[in-house]
């Protein structure tokens, strides 16, 4: 049984790594996988705070005039591997495989973990989680942000949004759109909505640094977050 958890990079590192709670996620999620020798767990790593930084800096210096889009989104992703890198060593003795750039091709699975991060510009984190649900059966990708659920509207600036919990895949896409643009702050990203809708597959958005929450979802028991599909 493949689950699969796409971690966003602001929970593993704010700014920098959050070693306080990476010690209690991966104790979490050790005690899980010994509960069932047939739990197998693929963890997708974002970007977090290291690449909104560099992001952030490159766009400075390049100015308007030479930023280019693509060469942020690479910078994104080089963060997104360092932080899986990181995840990948913390968890070695349980995924043997070296870190996932590329969900589309085949993998060997053969550890308890395997552990994924950014593809190629034009795709977040987010598709690259789709995609494996995809190769290994998965239905439902657990999405761990610093959001607890999906609002009916920007909360940060319409006082009167409020929160879901449950929304159909099509009113989803409608609020998020169809572009994906680097540092693209949404619950779930448009790439990665439309694949998970023509896939059938359910995506739970819950609050990351919500240790128990994440437990009772992978659990199956009640949890704060937002079912989407």
């Amino acid at each position: 049984m493949v689950t699969v958890l796409s971690v966003g990079g602001s929970i593993v590192a704010p700014d920098t790594p959050d070693t306080e709670f990476i010690v209690q996620f991966a104790s979490m999620i050790r005690d899980w996988l010994s509960q069932d020798e047939s739990r197998k767990l693929i963890l997708v790593i974002g970007g977090g705070g290291p690449a909104r930084i560099y992001q952030k800096a490159y766009k400075t210096v390049a100015k308007d005039s030479n930023y280019i889009p693509e060469e942020a989104d690479w910078i994104g992703i080089t963060a997104t591997r360092l932080n899986a890198q990181l995840l990948k060593a913390i968890f070695s003795d349980l995924c043997p495989q070296d870190v996932v750039y590329d969900p589309t091709k085949e993998q060997n699975f053969s550890g308890r973990i395997l552990i994924a991060a950014g593809w190629k510009p034009g795709f977040s984190t987010d598709t690259d989680a789709v995609f494996l649900a995809e190769k290994f059966g998965a239905k439902t990708v657990i999405n761990l942000s610093n959001i607890e659920k999906v609002f009916t509207d920007d909360p940060k600036t319409n006082p009167q949004a409020k929160p879901l919990d449950n929304i159909t895949w099509k009113d989803f896409r409608q609020m998020v759109g169809d572009e994906w643009t680097p540092g693209k702050n949404t619950p779930f990203d448009p790439i990665a909505s439309k694949k998970a809708e023509a896939s059938s597959i359910t995506v739970i958005c819950a609050g990351g640094r919500n240790i128990e929450n994440t437990r009772a979802i992978l659990d199956g028991k009640d949890f704060i977050g937002t079912k989407i599909g």
